[in-house]
């Protein structure tokens, strides 16, 4: 009986210290062609499971209750997965070997012995990969209602598939509910492989049998072998080689994604497990009776993406927009107010004043949204949740990388940088230090740093950049050991000077946080983080220290004296605070306001009239270029006017110079946020 004990306890200590089995990864399948690929994976990389659906709608829904964990979609259903009652989220991209690697482009094509062009679609028959999917249908219906070519107004008139019922003599769109629309079709007309027509090679069969008269399709479905046979319709109304779809092609979209919920360790798991399979073809459906299983068979390998990625990023907002459009049920009102976007709690106050004032004077209507952070209003203003704030000219940059663009500039009479004279629309961007300290340029390494922010202009990116450039060393760490950069990564060394809202109990809760709420953010906080000791060398603007000293600014410098404090200038040399003109780290853009291409002339003609009531310092009952409770609170304090931006690029506005030192900074990848990595995933 011991014996048997004791041998029953051993058997209960191994089970208990035995290591966890791996989970698996259960990929959901919508075909019996895909669950015979997806069983093969299993049996040879036992880290996945199959678990079989309907249609991909029904693999949506699996992963998001948990039943499955990962499916790969087109950007139709990624926009699906990722509304709120899905709330997936794509975490892995497939990569294509032709250029555009992580995209492609969406295209009609037609048999070549046929001479229609874009304007004759009309009456034609037309063949689709499938119902909500972007180059067969999100693109080509959603070009041709802007076009007016489908006469549609919306769900509130007639569903759309009437409409394009209506405007092709047939059709085989997979999915389709309406009976003209399945006509073409060979199969039942699903949107899964029981439908012969269905997905890319499908549509291009449909076209090839000569069931329809043009198949929307994407650029690389058309096999070398018969490309000569077909053309490409052009949005022009030209037609062109089926080659040149990089000048003639309806859009360009994202490519394939994986999706699953929003879990960072599942997602890691799930990359993980893809790419330690061995032994087995991932990308071809050779054998398995059907093309494109699991992945597209042109996918070349698989790029995780950022953690912070979502659906909206992921698609861009000019797609995302064209799929509202399609999907929406109301017709979108026009706003009659504009949404100033606001970062922490004194900008927030800031704006409602503004938009007390505005109201009474009888202006616009003002609403005052507030986010963590720039990036989170660029993404707010992307996804139409804001129309427009004032930003750096390194948001600048981000903001044009995700689409927005420069609208209005700040400008600062009499401020300028070089003795022969320059745009009053510029900055000095400058690295001070306390007089006593002897420190120059070439004796920065190992010293404490304040910066405005991670990510800004004079704080981060010319200062940081330059040290690149010296030291060919991403890991800045190395240099500055210890410092206060705003918006760094909670625990790392640019927060350990950060302080946080030093005035209230728990200042740790807003430590390093990129907003008004961390004592040392921007240009005022970086030159407080200098004068109370956090840190050796400030980066600013030039002209803060005298803002102030000498009896100038907040209570904190009432007793600063400006010639306590000298400028580093590049050759190792100091000079007096304002010999600017002769020592400083670059010439940068001034602040800029951002907002999307297509709200452009109406937040220039609205901040044109709210500048010419509330503009001028003899304004008494609200200044828009003075902060009340903190400094440079949605314009910098120090703006005049704003002035138009006539340029439609951001690169335009930034500039060679500051674009050079962007793109030189950029060589470390860390410097580039998630935000501007996720919304420029597609086009790297």
């Amino acid at each position: 009986m011991k014996l048997l004990f004791a041998l029953a306890l051993v058997g209960c200590i191994a089970t208990a210290y035995a290591a966890p089995a791996e989970r698996k990864v259960k990929w959901c399948v919508k075909s019996s062609e895909e669950m015979n690929k997806c069983t093969a994976l299993a049996a040879k990389n036992l880290q996945f499971a199959c678990e079989k659906r309907l249609n991909t709608l029904e693999c949506i829904k699996a992963v998001s209750a948990g039943e499955a964990d990962a499916i790969t979609l087109d950007g139709g259903d990624i926009y699906t997965a990722g509304l709120k009652n899905h709330n997936l989220q794509p975490i892995i991209s497939e990569e294509y070997e032709k250029e555009p690697k992580r995209c492609y482009y969406a295209v009609a094509v037609v048999k070549k012995d046929s001479t229609f062009g874009i304007r004759d679609l009309k009456g034609k028959k037309s063949c689709h990969t499938g119902l909500g999917k972007s180059a067969g249908w999100n693109i080509p219906i959603g070009t041709l209602v802007d076009m007016k070519q489908i006469d549609w107004a919306g769900i509130e008139e007639k569903p759309l598939e009437e409409a394009v019922k209506e405007f092709f003599a047939a059709s085989c769109v997979p999915g389709a509910k309406e009976r003209k629309l399945c006509q073409l079709c060979k199969g039942d007309c699903s949107r899964s492989q029981k439908e012969p027509y269905y997905d890319y090679s499908g549509a291009f069969q449909c076209l090839k049998d000569g069931k329809g008269d043009v198949a929307f399709i994407n650029h690389q479905t058309v096999p070398d072998t018969e490309k000569a046979n077909y053309m490409l319709l052009c949005k022009d109304g030209t037609r062109a080689n089926i080659d040149s779809y990089e000048t003639c092609n309806w859009a360009k979209v994202p490519a394939h994604a994986v999706v699953t919920r929003k879990d960072p360790e599942l997602a890691k798991t799930i990359y993980n497990s893809l790419v330690a399979v061995k032994d087995f073809k991932l990308f071809s459906s050779e054998g398995y009776g059907a093309k494109n299983l699991m992945f597209k068979d042109s996918t070349k390998k698989l790029v995780q993406l950022p953690l912070t990625i979502d659906s909206f990023l992921y698609l861009g907002s000019n797609y995302f927009s064209s799929i509202q459009s399609l999907t929406k049920e109301t017709a979108a009102k026009p706003s009659d107010s504009i949404k100033w976007c606001t970062v922490g709690h004194a900008e927030e106050q800031k704006c409602d004043m503004w938009s007390i004032n505005s109201a009474t004077e009888g202006g616009d209507k003002i609403e005052c949204p507030n986010a963590g952070s720039v990036e989170e209003c660029i993404k707010k203003i992307l996804k139409k949740d804001a129309d427009a704030m004032a930003v750096d000219g390194g948001q600048v940059y981000t903001a044009g990388k995700c689409g927005l663009v420069p609208v209005m500039v700040e400008q600062y009479e009499g401020m300028k940088c070089s003795s022969t004279g320059s745009q009053s629309s510029s900055y000095c961007a400058v690295a001070v230090a306390k007089k006593s300290s002897g420190l120059n340029w070439n004796t920065l390494k190992g010293k404490r740093s304040c910066h405005t922010a991670k990510g800004r202009t004079a704080g981060w990116n010319i200062p940081m950049g330059l040290i690149y450039n010296k030291t060919k060393d991403c890991d800045f760490s190395k240099y500055f050991p210890k410092g206060c950069a705003p918006g760094s990564e909670a625990g790392s060394t640019f927060c350990d000077q950060c302080v946080g809202k030093a005035t209230t109990v728990g200042g740790d809760v807003f430590k390093c946080q990129a907003n008004t709420d961390e004592q040392y953010f921007g240009y005022t906080g970086a030159f407080r983080c200098l004068v109370e000791g956090r840190g050796d060398v400030a980066f600013i603007k030039h002209s803060i220290v005298s803002e102030n000293t000498d009896g100038k600014g907040a209570d904190w410098a009432k007793n600063l004296k400006s010639a306590d404090y000298e400028l580093l200038c590049l050759d190792g040399s100091t000079k007096p605070i304002d010999k600017y003109t002769e020592c400083h780290l670059a010439q940068v853009p001034a602040h800029a306001v951002i907002t999307r291409q297509d709200s452009r002339r109406v937040v220039t003609t609205f901040l044109q009239d709210q500048q010419s009531k509330f503009g001028s310092e003899s304004s008494s009952t609200f200044r828009l270029f003075k902060s009340e409770g903190g400094s440079n609170l949605l314009f910098k304090d120090s703006t005049k006017s704003l002035l138009n931006i006539q340029s439609q690029s951001f690169k335009d506005f930034l500039g060679n110079e500051y674009m050079t030192a962007m793109e030189s900074l950029r060589s470390c990848s860390d410097t580039a946020s998630d935000l501007e990595k996720s919304c420029q995933f597609c086009w790297e």
